[in-house]
């Protein structure tokens, strides 16, 4: 099938790969031409693994093409996915703005009959405004599909190639059984292909972001209740997610979450609702929590020292910098709020992440007060405490004889819960993490 995939970015460039390692040709076009001159030498402007291997082999093979020609990428395919992004606007609304922009450029090029497919992720009604769009540009027949993703950043290749669910929401049968064919090889473990209208595929999106958000936010919550009333969060987590109506996905507590989809799309969510006159009071709480959740690790560094003025002139060590493991995203990550807070407050800091290190530079900047080190133990050299952010593996298993002898202070702040509370009381740590009990050094 010839596939052609309007923005380069992280889903467009899974996509196009992934579509491209099927035996599709497929052409991806990004108006950016830094991008796709880069992606011609073979770099990859985002960290996720094995996606270099993918568009490398199918670069080779003549698969996969980069271009900033929209209008080439049009003319010589029979699927558009559009794939541009959806930044929050300043009411929370989802910004559509690049993706209609694109939508009036396919129109003007299209020279034939088309399948276009909304793949960013867009608030309900985004595929008729593109249709109309579209039609207002030109009188080709032009079949508008919702087709929302569910990539996972750090494991959005396996996700692609064997998803749990495909979801497709279609304006006629003609679509419907392109997205079967186009899909099918994907789907061999007889995983479901949902086909339904465009409304309900374009909610489906937000539906399922804003319950996996609505699990954190409401862990977060009885975390912070564990710790009032002596109980164990671990052992809530298990008691309650064995229970099969419930499961254990999405019910580890932390420093909130963040990254590109959750933080947007439950307030983009929110204000869908309000525009419909629909009060989301759940969805409004999640992102409420979230919110206080980013600052619960200073708060408690702060009752540990005894007050906000104690931190200033301390060397803290920052441990994780991106809102996840295995990627270098650092949109809305708890970090960012975190090391902001500490600062402020006259601490110094020492910062080490295994891929985020630039582009947390890049958002955050050269600021007086805070270093960047790539090697985790020199990040704790000399600090009055180690912070974790982020559930690194390379955080995982620290040789802690070695860790606490760099340390002035063997004081760690667990955002992640990554330690077991023995094995710190063993070691002579005094320790806090979310949910459970501190442990005190002698």
């Amino acid at each position: 099938m010839e596939i052609s995939v309007i923005g380069s970015g992280y889903v467009g460039l899974v996509a196009g790969a992934c579509f491209a390692d099927s035996g599709n040709n497929v052409i991806c076009v990004d108006k950016d031409p830094k991008k796709i001159e880069a992606l011609l030498r073979g770099e990859i402007p985002i960290y996720e693994p094995g996606l270099k291997e993918i568009v490398e082999r199918n670069r080779k093979n003549g698969r996969l093409r980069f271009t900033t020609s929209l209008e080439e990428g049009v003319r010589n395919s029979t699927v558009i996915f559009i794939a541009v992004g959806t930044p929050q606007d300043e009411d929370g609304s989802a910004d559509l703005s690049h993706v209609l922009a694109v939508a009036k450029g396919i129109g003007q090029s299209m020279d034939g009959e088309k399948i276009v497919v909304d793949k960013s992720t867009v608030p309900v009604g985004t595929a008729a405004l593109v249709r109309s769009t579209i039609e207002a540009e030109t009188t080709h027949p032009v079949h508008v599909v919702s087709n929302p993703e569910f990539l996972k950043e750090g494991a959005a290749i396996d996700d692609f190639m064997k998803p749990d669910r495909v979801v497709v929401g279609v304006p006629s049968e003609k679509a419907a059984d392109v997205m079967r064919s186009l899909y099918e090889p994907f789907l061999r473990n007889n995983n479901p292909l949902l086909v339904m209208d465009v409304p309900s595929a374009e909610m489906t999106k937000y539906a399922a972001n804003a319950m996996l958000a609505t699990r954190i936010s409401f862990m977060n919550e009885m975390a912070s209740l564990c710790e009032r009333v002596g109980a164990n969060i671990d052992d809530v987590r298990i008691g309650i997610g064995t229970d099969t109506r419930i499961g254990m996905s999405f019910l580890f507590p932390g420093v909130g979450y963040g990254g590109s989809c959750f933080p947007k799309d439950v307030q983009a969510l929110v204000r869908t609702g309000q525009q419909h006159g629909v009060n989301l009071q759940v969805a409004t709480a999640v992102e409420l929590v979230n919110a206080g959740q980013k600052r619960s690790l200073v708060k408690k560094m702060v009752e540990f020292y005894g007050s906000a003025e104690e931190l200033k002139g301390k060397c803290f060590g920052v441990w994780g910098l991106a809102f996840k493991p295995k990627t270098d995203d650092v949109r809305e990550a708890p970090a960012l709020v975190i090391c902001e807070q500490l600062l402020n407050f006259g601490a110094t800091l020492q910062v080490s992440d295994p891929e985020a290190m630039h582009t947390f530079r890049e958002k955050f900047g050269e600021r007086e007060g805070i270093r960047y080190i790539e090697n985790n133990l020199e990040a704790a050299q000399g600090v009055d405490a180690l912070v974790i952010v982020t559930e690194w593996n390379d955080f995982r298993r620290p040789e802690f004889a070695d860790l606490k002898a760099v340390m002035k202070s063997p004081v760690i702040f667990d955002g992640r819960n990554l330690y077991k509370l023995k094995t710190m009381a063993e070691h002579g740590f005094t320790y806090f993490s979310v949910g459970r009990p501190s442990v005190t050094s002698e």
